[in-house]
């Protein structure tokens, strides 16, 4: 469940306590069974309580859990990313070096060529 339901579950477990106490008071009951009510649902709220704070803790470990694999996957992605960049980068010097060198060597055989031109002459 996602965070909402977590908040959706806690607004659930308010709004029956909150029903309860309003339905207990408006209830057409003598004073003491009305307190009787009251005291039984007072100790009930411990209860309420600890199954809310569960359902909490739950959620929260879920959510923990759900970010902590989605931070592992884009770790993942990322370091695919870097790797693709750096071979991408190391194709494009040995590429950059190749031409750079046809480009010296066809400027060192232009010069050698010259140099024999003029022996030549």
């Amino acid at each position: 469940m996602s965070n909402g339901a977590g908040k959706f579950f806690g607004g659930l477990m308010v709004g029956t306590v909150i029903g309860a106490a309003v339905g207990i008071l408006f209830a057409p009951r003598s004073g003491k069974e009305t307190r009787q009510v009251l005291k039984r649902s007072a100790q009930d709220l411990p209860q309420l309580a600890e199954e809310l704070g569960s359902n909490v803790q739950y959620q929260a470990d879920r959510f923990t859990e759900k970010a902590q694999r989605t931070i592992d996957e884009a770790l993942v992605r990322l370091q695919d990313a870097i790797a693709t960049g750096q071979e991408a980068s190391r194709k494009l010097q040995e590429e950059l070096a190749l031409s750079m060198g046809s480009s010296a060597n066809s400027s060192l055989m232009e010069g050698d060529r010259d140099v024999a031109d003029e022996d030549e002459e």
